[in-house]
């Protein structure tokens, strides 16, 4: 199983990116697709996820109103629409993914896979 992230970049606050999710060897239908940052010095912090099956999707109350979570099954992609971006959204963004559907942010330590990470940088 392989997840690879892209899209990080240079940002102005108030801007937006788009994050990639690009998988392979994934049962994507089956997997619940997450999204996670962390910043320098911090813990690594869920952002958003979309449940396998139902589609739910899950954000922290950080970036709720602000960032979309989407995922395609033809494509077997995750993307993360971030919008009006702050200074505290920058960090490596990760990929993860875990079998099994869920009804909330999972935590970093029950992701079965991970992607390297793309890095995202917001200017103020």
């Amino acid at each position: 199983v392989q997840l690879v992230e892209s899209g990080g970049d240079l940002a102005r606050a108030g801007g937006s990116l788009k994050l990639s999710c690009v998988t392979s060897g994934l049962a994507f239908r089956d997997a619940t697709i997450a999204w996670f940052r962390q910043a320098p010095g911090k813990e690594k912090e869920g952002v958003s996820c979309v449940s396998a099956r139902d589609l739910s999707q899950y954000y922290a109350d950080s970036v709720k109103g602000r960032f979309f979570i989407s995922k395609d099954y033809g494509e077997e992609t995750s993307w993360l629409q971030m919008n009006a971006l702050k200074p505290e959204d920058a960090g490596v963004y990760f990929c993860a993914a875990i079998y099994g559907s869920r009804s909330g942010l999972p935590q970093s330590s029950e992701m079965q896979f991970w992607g390297k990470g793309t890095l995202v940088t917001v200017s103020s």
